[in-house]
């Protein structure tokens, strides 16, 4: 019941060099509120799937979440950013829909092809 809760996801600690503050070493509800602080939500870009395992690869049958309550709570809201392929194959709904989009590199142990300083410097987009 937590957002990239596996202790090898590298989410919370490329939002903590992003946002110049430890995250990964804080209560979860915490991480939530600083993440708040500097305007940047987290919200499932898929609503239902069909999924064997934790791999975004093995995700079928993904049914996006409809984003009409996001955007009636968050007028104000002008970029979405994806974590990885997977949830950015949405991203063109957005585009249409008037949204920046910015497509990161997963932040999932599985996408080991890129180190971490390689997949920090696209997420240091996210506060752009």
């Amino acid at each position: 019941m937590q957002y990239y809760a596996h202790p090898r996801n590298q989410f919370w600690r490329l939002m903590s060099a992003v946002l110049g503050e430890n995250l990964a070493d804080i209560p979860y509800p915490l991480r939530l509120q600083r993440l708040l602080a500097h305007n940047i939500g987290l919200w499932d870009a898929i609503d239902a799937c069909e999924r064997k395992g934790s791999l975004d690869s093995a995700i079928r049958n993904a049914r996006p979440t409809e984003f009409a309550f996001l955007k009636q709570q968050c007028p104000l809201l002008k970029k979405v950013c994806f974590n990885g392929k997977t949830s950015g194959r949405f991203a063109h709904r957005f585009i249409n829909a008037g949204y920046d989009t910015l497509i990161l590199p997963s932040s999932s142990p599985a996408h080991a092809s890129l180190s971490f300083d390689e997949k920090l410097a696209a997420w240091r987009h996210v506060v752009e």
